[in-house]
């Protein structure tokens, strides 16, 4: 069970968002990609605790770590 990351066919089509909020992880891990530190992505959705984000990415990672798991490449 995610504490951090839910998915909702209500919120967003059912994209996953970090809980209680209606921020995609998508959008985070984007942020993360264009360079940006959790600091900075924390100043533009300060609604969302550091913890929060921190939590999120390491339940993403261990989504992804865990699918990489079910595929096997030729």
């Amino acid at each position: 069970m995610s504490t951090y990351i839910t998915s909702d066919p209500t919120i967003l089509s059912g994209l996953p968002v970090i809980v209680g909020t209606r921020v995609p992880v998508a959008r985070i891990l984007s942020l993360l990609k264009e360079g940006y530190m959790l600091e900075e992505i924390h100043t533009q959705f300060d609604h969302i605790s550091m913890k929060t984000l921190q939590g999120a990415l390491e339940e993403a990672a261990t989504i992804i770590n865990n699918s990489s798991h079910d595929t096997h490449i030729l």
